[in-house]
């Protein structure tokens, strides 16, 4: 059996680490374009189904442009920023930012039947990982017109419940205002009460999930407070 010295043994060693790490990189360069359009349309398809249109990925493209008629970023005090791509904003970032140095997006769309809606996208923290999700709200900046969430790591059956029809069926005609001040929703374990406008239903079994999703909703839709009150109609 033929030996090798261990000068050819490093030497193989250290080519093979440099070729794969190589190799490695260039793929990841290459395929960066395709990832980041990837995670743009699925972004896309997200706030098409907080308005109720189901997009797949051939039409989530053609269905963007026909519903959703504008984007930009504000402030908390509610002043456009311009030239900063919405898409470009990673929440995870801004929240590490000072409140009055975040960006915040904001899309606008247009129903069917005409009428204005805009999206805000919303991310915090559940059990096991980031939630995450987009609100869409009626023109009076108050009356959810309807909702998408989704999660990282939630435990199936419970706290990924949140992505399913059956719980975010409940938002939309709840509202986030109560003679003027915001409340946001609150989630209620046990069932909220039906004439509760602000209420839903916990997840059962979901609890802490349920109650970051009540967190991530009253933190991330609070900053766009002065925004909303000089937009509501």
């Amino acid at each position: 059996m033929k030996e090798f010295s261990n000068r050819y043994i490093f030497i193989f060693s250290a080519v093979m680490v440099i070729a794969v790490a190589t190799l490695l990189s260039l793929a990841a360069t290459l395929l960066q374009p395709r990832q980041l359009k990837n995670l743009e349309i699925e972004k896309k398809n997200s706030m098409l189904e907080s308005i109720g249109v189901e997009s797949s990925a051939k039409n989530t493209e053609a269905l963007y442009e026909k519903y959703i008629t504008e984007s930009f970023v504000i402030n908390t005090k509610g002043e456009k920023i311009e030239g900063i791509d919405v898409f470009n904003i990673v929440q995870k970032v801004e929240q590490k930012k000072p409140i009055d140095q975040q960006y915040l997006p904001v899309f606008g769309a247009t129903s069917d039947n005409g009428e204005h809606i805009i999206i805000i996208p919303v991310e915090g923290k559940g059990l096991w990982g980031p939630i995450f999700g987009y609100v869409s709200l009626k023109k009076d900046m108050n009356t959810i017109y309807g909702v998408t969430f989704d999660h990282k790591g939630e435990t199936p059956g419970l706290g990924a419940e949140i992505n399913t029809p059956a719980f975010e069926s409940m938002f939309p005609g709840k509202t986030i205002y109560q003679d003027g001040k915001f409340v946001s929703v609150t989630v209620h374990k046990g069932g909220a009460d039906k004439s509760d406008i602000h209420g839903v239903d916990a997840i059962s079994g979901g609890t802490i999930t349920s109650k970051g999703l009540e967190k991530m909703l009253q933190d991330c839709i609070v900053k766009y407070n002065d925004y909303l009150l000089k937009n509501r109609n």
